[in-house]
Parts: structure tokens; C-alpha cells; sequence
């Protein structure tokens, strides 16, 4: 049956646009996590590269931490993944779900 099998792709498309493989991804002892790092790993997840589990193993991050990164993402694009703009994005949001 397909769904029993670990059918992962190759490359996914990153969040520049570009291919990204599991070699381009940020290192495991990544400490400093910037935009582009963040939103790296949350296109592997959503293009099937790695699942949450192996993220959040990988990386030591606390299913809150990388779901955080998951809806800044969804809500405002890399842009929201800026710590100094998230209360901005995280505002301009709950604004729009008002009307």
C-alpha cells in the first residue's frame, strides 16, 4: 500500500524560489536562527523533505516554537517571521479576522 511507504522528494522549492535539498538545510546545532533559516525548514516540512517529528529532533525546537513558524509563514510570508515584527503581523492578522 502507498501510504505505508517513505516516498519523500529529492528537492522541494524553498522559500526564495530555489530547489532546496536536505544538504541545504540549516545544520542541526544551528543556534542563530534567522528569517531565511527558519523559513527553510518550514518548506521542508510542507514539501515533504522532513516531517515535523524529524524538525523538531533535528533541530531541539518544541512543537510550539516550529507551529509558530508554521502560521507566521501562512499569515505574512517570510516577513513574518522577523521577531521584531511578529507582535506587527501577529496584530495586522486578528485586525482582518475582525472584518
Amino acid at each position: 500500500m502507498i501510504e505505508n511507504q517513505d516516498i519523500r522528494p529529492a528537492q522541494v522549492i524553498g522559500p526564495l524560489g530555489e530547489p532546496l535539498t536536505l544538504e541545504d538545510l540549516p545544520s542541526p546545532n544551528t543556534k542563530r536562527w534567522v528569517v531565511r533559516r527558519k523559513a527553510e525548514v518550514v518548506a521542508a516540512v510542507n514539501g515533504g523533505l522532513l516531517t515535523i517529528d524529524e524538525v523538531l529532533e533535528r533541530y531541539s525546537l518544541s512543537l510550539e516554537e516550529f507551529a509558530s513558524w508554521q502560521r507566521a509563514v501562512d499569515r505574512s510570508g517570510m516577513q513574518g517571521l522577523r521577531v521584531t515584527r511578529i507582535q506587527h503581523y501577529r496584530d495586522l492578522y486578528e485586525r482582518q479576522l475582525k472584518y
